[in-house]
């Protein structure tokens, strides 16, 4: 495995002693914890108190089953070095360490096969569906772990066209899930953690599986796969909003747009699997006519891995009963595509252009910009921006989710991140400022939160929060005001910030502009 270069230098000393230097200065003393897994031991290392063990193996090399489900590792004798992260999924950003033998995982813990029978909370990454790994220092659950005595992981699985391809329906047979794949990794880590998470003191029974913006896209779509009931018992989303997956015949058309790139018709479609990787990570930073930043893959209802959308036309009965958290920011565009120091400035002459293509409808984006002036008469432009491409594009998704389950009487409730971050006040509560405060990280310099008294006070809140949930069921705890289970019409909502609060349908005229928003179409 390759060692990252950024994090540390492990030294075995005699008799199994180990000194650990990792970045930021940090050093950790102590016996090296080894690990059993149904595969074989691994040895990690002590972050203070905390067992860490990176880059475990859940999933065999994908390198020569590309397109193709998962399979289980082999086995290995001895003890291998679980010190650093594994690779990440091949894609166009510029993460580190990039290969198809991407199937890792890495685990913190307070204690190992004491029968602590301690909440697990499994988060899935962001990144839409297209980028990012496990391995950001965001993620880092040493922090989590020492706060609530849970068992944290993270993880990698295949992205982009690698992990959500639409060659089930060029090529069926062994491509057939292949529009899935990306999702059936998720389901072999959460396997693998059923089969040995006891081994590092948690409780199998006991899963919260939690993931923000494309991470906890993932989630809701598991929640619509039968392959992935009884491996999670609770769902964080932050700010994932997804409600549909991709059709078939839209999949198989982005996919033949796919080949086009590469230079292939569809008859030899198969020669994708068996193509060096790094043609098919060109093809996707190639520009496409139809897709602003190149096409874009995602998961695919191909009516047998995926039978159905997750959330339309109603929510999946088979997870109804699963406690859920449904989470959003109040500026989730605060940063992107309304710019900030140093970009173009929005004005009133030009917020209406460059607002409409952030909708996912075809709305009239110039009477929803008076629609805001005449409500906010103080809101700049890029306020209105900000609000209006919050609450017409990411925010309906987590409306809709919500909506849909409390229908079905299932336990779930909903939360809003009014906290700016200090660092970048101009951002706001941007799309993933919630991330450093749900891990209890805001010492790290990405979390953009500064270590300040109210950006403790608001990770204390969230933290706990998402603790008492992984370990009831029930976010209710001493850390916040009490919080009831979202229901119509009061849609009640915890609302995030140095003093939380819960408050009933908070945006509400918002939330009717854009329920009745698609009927004001461009033009009319």
């Amino acid at each position: 495995m390759t060692q990252d270069l950024t994090r540390r230098a492990v030294c075995t000393l005699g008799g199994g002693l180990a000194l650990t230097a990792m970045a930021g200065g940090v050093q950790a003393e102590g016996a090296a914890p080894v690990a059993d897994t149904r595969y074989g031991r691994v040895r990690g290392y002590v972050d203070r108190d905390i067992k860490v063990f990176k880059g475990v193996r859940y999933g065999a090399d994908t390198s020569t089953r590309r397109f193709r489900p998962p399979q289980t590792p082999a086995p290995w004798s001895g003890i291998t070095d679980a010190t650093a992260y594994g690779h990440a999924s091949p894609q166009k950003s510029a993460e580190p360490d990039q290969s198809e033998d991407c199937l890792f995982l890495n685990v913190w813990t307070p204690a190992l096969a004491d029968r602590g029978g301690r909440p697990v909370m499994v988060y899935v990454h962001g990144g839409a569906h297209a980028n990012g790994s496990g391995s950001s220092p965001l993620y880092d659950g040493a922090a989590l772990c020492r706060r609530g005595d849970v068992v944290v992981l993270t993880l990698n699985h295949r992205l982009n066209v690698f992990g959500y391809s639409g060659l089930g329906q060029l090529l069926g047979g062994e491509f057939a899930a292949s529009g899935s794949i990306g999702n059936l990794d998720l389901i072999l880590a959460l396997e693998w953690v059923r089969d040995n998470i006891a081994n590092f003191g948690g409780d199998p029974a006991n899963v919260t599986v939690f993931g923000q913006s494309g991470g906890g896209g993932k989630l809701v779509t598991l929640m619509a796969m039968p392959r992935a009931a009884g491996l999670y018992h609770r769902v964080i989303t932050m700010s994932g909003q997804h409600v549909t997956a991709m059709g078939p015949q839209h999949a198989e058309l982005r996919m033949r747009r796919f080949l086009d790139h590469l230079g292939l018709t569809a008859d030899r479609a198969a020669e994708l699997a068996t193509l060096p990787s790094g043609r098919l990570v060109e093809a996707l930073q190639m520009a496409d006519p139809l897709e602003k930043g190149g096409i874009y893959f995602h998961s695919v209802m191909d009516h047998h891995t995926l039978p159905r959308h997750p959330f339309v036309p109603d929510a999946p009965r088979e997870s109804g009963h699963i406690p859920m958290i449904i989470g959003n920011t109040h500026d989730e565009f605060g940063g992107g595509a309304a710019g900030g120091p140093g970009a173009p400035e929005i004005t009133w002459d030009n917020i209406a252009p460059r607002l409409a293509p952030e909708f996912v409808l075809d709305l009239n984006a110039q009477y929803v910009v008076d629609w805001y002036r005449a409500r906010f008469p103080k809101m700049t432009p890029r306020e209105v921006f900000v609000a209006a491409a919050t609450c017409g594009r990411s925010r309906p998704g987590h409306l809709i989710q919500a909506e849909e389950r409390a229908k079905l009487n299932g336990p779930t409730w909903m939360y809003q991140l009014d906290f700016a971050s200090p660092v970048e006040p101009w951002r706001g509560a941007y799309h993933g400022f919630d991330i450093g405060l749900a891990f209890d990280n805001v010492d790290k310099p990405e979390a953009k939160a500064n270590v300040g008294q109210d950006a403790r006070k608001v990770a204390e809140a969230m933290s706990e929060t998402f603790i008492a949930f992984a370990r009831t069921g029930d976010p209710n705890n001493a850390a916040i005001p009490r919080w009831d289970r979202y229901t119509l019409p009061q849609r009640t909502t915890m609302i995030f910030d140095v003093d939380s609060r819960s408050e009933n349908d908070p945006r509400a005229d918002e939330r009717r502009l854009f329920q009745t928003a698609p009927f004001l179409k461009q033009g009319t």
